[in-house]
């Protein structure tokens, strides 16, 4: 038994030593968190968790780091961080007030409906704030927010135990946190700055702008002096807080013209800072993901002339995609081409035989262009794609206007003028090669067909000039006859995804290859799990809920996920 207490006052002696020694190198804030405990090593002395939640309204993520506030700073060096944090990762234009709606919901504009500065049409009745759901949780809890804009204690704190609200006037909101954090009972306590969001309005987002950043400045300034007043709390050696930092959006910057991040992280509205800091913390640092270089990764049927094989696929319905007489239809294809001057390969068609008939065949030739020939009168021209790099080719048929147009990537290359020849045969819609077509000298690759039975305009190509998939969110996916995303990656057989049309089927020996091709001007869809690998504000009401001991429930049905610390001590 003896030696038994001795081990056990060795393994003390060892840790409160370690404790000192990491104590010892920080300096930055008072870390009187651990000076109760220091031979508690397996962390059973309970503290009480409580939470300091600071809101930095239009503070872009990317200035606050060129910025680099010193008090800001000093957080960073206890806290997980990210300057490339996302408000979130919508289509939605992002206003101060959807931003608030992420940041204490936990859910995305799509669920909570905040889209306007009034709120209105929103859905916070059945995605609560925090304040809503820790009122139902535990009603004792006190909980408070002291903001600079009114609405928001309006329409996300009204559950909130104390409101206070300073409109525009954010050294109010920073006695007034002070203040509060003298009150023993306090749980979770939230200040809302809006002083850099006025002067970036008023002025620039870009960290050149002196208004801009000085009013950030003065902000941690603010924030300073509240973490000096939370630290010299009576009971603050008992407590064990989480503090929050983090700004509700970013701001509009000019953009950068040799970008060529097409993500959510290019969107400067978007692009927020969130720190979670405590005192026990080691630093972690989260980057964003390479998002300059997002491969389109996929698989497709080699379509090589240079074989006798020669693969190609058919529908065999010969009277499925007939475009009639001055028809309105659009044809989308991606490919990728290799050879050398190619001489007159067809690799779509709705034709007998290429460049004779009734009909229109598409086809490669010298240059490295493509183009398409048809019975509807003079051929059209596109530019240069048999440079191995992934090309969107849209032919538009606009029989309204007699014109035909064709655009690659998303660009308009030529326009001619159709006549009123019906173009219907027997031919079946084919991909690949042709009898009659010239030398066998192309290598093709082929993903995402897709016909339309409108004419698109120019508009709406260039808007999804460099997409590789329609969803049904795309107002014009109604206006799909037939869409084939041909990237089965086995099998003979192209699928038809709309249910208007019918499946490819492949003759000769298909030959299925995948690839992974970055630097193309293709824009692949993106999961979520990419822009999950940074802290989204949706995650700080996770994080503040696991925090507080409290069991989130899956009816919350919350968008955000945990940032697990890794301490600076043995504690757990």
């Amino acid at each position: 038994m003896k030696n038994m207490n001795t081990y056990k006052l060795v393994v003390v002696l060892i840790a409160t030593l370690f404790v000192s020694m990491i104590s010892a190198c920080n300096k930055d804030f008072p870390n009187r968190l651990k000076t109760s405990s220091e031979n508690d090593t397996l962390g059973i002395n309970a503290k009480g968790r409580k939470v300091l939640y600071i809101i930095v309204d239009g503070v872009r993520g990317k200035a606050l780091k060129e910025i680099n506030p010193p008090n800001i700073a000093k957080m960073t060096k206890n806290a997980i961080y990210a300057y490339d944090g996302l408000v979130d990762f919508d289509k939605n234009a992002i206003t101060n007030a959807g931003g608030w709606a992420n940041m204490v919901t936990g859910v995305m504009n799509a669920k909570h409906g905040v889209v306007s500065e009034d709120f209105s049409g929103n859905k916070l009745s059945a995605y609560p704030s925090l304040f809503t759901q820790l009122k139902a949780i535990n009603p004792q809890l006190r909980t408070v927010s002291i903001a600079s804009s009114g609405v928001f204690n309006t329409n996300l704190a009204a559950d909130a135990t104390a409101k206070l609200a300073y409109e525009n006037n954010d050294v109010s909101v920073k006695n007034a946190v002070k203040d509060e954090l003298k009150n023993a009972d306090a749980t979770l306590v939230l200040a809302q700055f809006h002083g850099a969001e006025i002067a970036g309005r008023a002025d620039s987002y870009e960290n050149e702008s002196a208004s801009y950043t000085n009013a950030i400045l003065q902000i941690d300034t603010y924030i300073g002096e509240i973490l000096d007043a939370m630290s010299k709390r009576k009971t603050f050696a008992d407590e064990n807080w989480l503090v929050v930092l983090a700004s509700n959006k970013g701001g509009s910057i000019v953009a950068d013209p040799n970008s060529t991040d097409f993500t959510s992280y290019a969107d400067a509205t978007r692009n927020n800072f969130i720190v979670f800091y405590n005192p026990r913390f080691n630093t972690l640092f989260v980057p964003k993901p390479d998002s300059e270089k997002i491969p389109y990764t996929n698989n497709s049927v080699r379509f090589d002339f240079t074989t006798s094989t020669r693969p190609t696929a058919v529908i065999q319905d010969v009277n499925a995609y007939n475009f009639g007489s001055l028809g309105n239809y659009t044809i989308e294809l991606l490919i990728k081409s290799k050879g050398v001057n190619p001489y007159y390969p067809t690799f779509l068609s709705k034709r007998a035989a290429g460049f004779s008939g009734t009909g229109w065949n598409l086809f490669l030739e010298y240059g490295n262009i493509w183009g398409i020939n048809s019975s509807l009168g003079s051929q059209a021209k596109g530019r240069v794609i048999s440079d191995d790099i992934w090309h969107k080719l849209s032919i538009v048929f606009d029989g309204k206007n007699a014109k035909l147009r064709v655009y690659t990537d998303g660009q308009f290359d030529q326009e001619v003028t159709m006549n009123n020849t019906n173009v219907n045969n027997t031919a079946p819609l084919k991909l690949g090669y042709l009898p009659s077509d010239g030398n066998q000298s192309a290598s093709i690759l082929m993903n995402s067909l897709q016909i339309y039975n409108v004419a698109l305009t120019a508009q709406e190509i260039a808007n999804n000039s460099c997409k590789t998939t329609i969803t049904e969110s795309n107002p014009n996916y109604k206006n799909l006859i037939g869409y084939w995303l041909m990237n089965e990656g086995k099998g003979s057989t192209f699928k038809e995804l709309t249910g208007k049309g019918k499946d490819f089927l492949m003759g000769g020996t298909p030959t299925w290859e995948s690839f992974d091709d970055v630097g193309s001007r293709l824009c692949p869809d993106i999961s979520n799990s990419f822009y999950a690998k940074v802290p989204n504000s949706v995650d700080i009401p996770f994080e503040i809920y696991q925090w507080l001991g409290i069991s989130i429930k899956p009816k919350w049905d919350l968008d955000g996920k945990s940032w697990n610390p890794i301490y600076s001590d043995i504690k757990p």
